[in-house]
């Protein structure tokens, strides 16, 4: 999915111009990363606060419209108001294409409500992990990891190391030889 965000650079810096900002229906942020000299910026609103209530807009490569020029970016940080609906400021990180980067990418459990576990043995699912990192070229970076759960039965239960993985992504957890569990069957009865 491709995700356009439209800024312009901003000279002015500081507590009082970034409120004067968010008055006039903007958001500062900043661009940093490949190499290249930080950039602040501002954004729309409206605009940027309905894109991040989509969860591919957090895991994608998105096309940043800096003053006429396309740059590649990452989602890094957000900062919302604690009780209103108000974006507080917004960091994006260039990404070089032949770069590896490394993203929190969410997992999508599929068939949990048909696998044997849950059918015939009156289990429930349990998800331990909703997102996983994942290290990666810009280019394969996955919207999301599906996760299969068609099999799970009494007293099993899913790894990362189970799950199937795009071409050319891998698991930072794996790396460090970690082999965390991603999601479990319990109060199942085994026969």
């Amino acid at each position: 999915m491709k995700f356009e965000v439209i800024a312009t650079s901003r000279n002015v810096q500081g507590t009082g111009a970034s409120r004067r900002l968010r008055r006039d229906g903007k958001v500062p942020g900043i661009v940093y990363g490949a190499g290249a000299a930080p950039v602040n910026v501002e954004l729309d609103h409206n605009s940027v606060f309905h894109q991040l209530k989509r969860e591919a807009f957090h895991a994608s490569i998105l096309s940043l419209m800096l003053d006429g020029q396309e740059q590649k970016v990452l989602l890094r940080d957000v900062q919302f108001h604690p009780f209103k609906p108000l974006v507080l400021h917004v960091d994006f990180q260039r990404v070089a294409a032949d770069q590896k980067i490394q993203m929190r990418v969410p997992l999508h459990f599929i068939n949990g409500d048909v696998c044997p576990g849950v059918k015939l043995q009156g289990g429930s699912i349990n998800h331990i992990l909703t997102d996983v990192e994942v290290g990666c070229l810009p280019g394969q970076l996955p919207e999301f990891i599906e996760v299969d759960l068609g099999a799970l039965t009494a007293g099993h239960s899913l790894h990362l190391a189970d799950l199937k993985l795009p071409e050319g992504v891998e698991l930072v957890a794996l790396n460090r030889g970690e082999n965390f569990g991603v999601a479990a069957l319990v109060g199942a009865k085994a026969e």
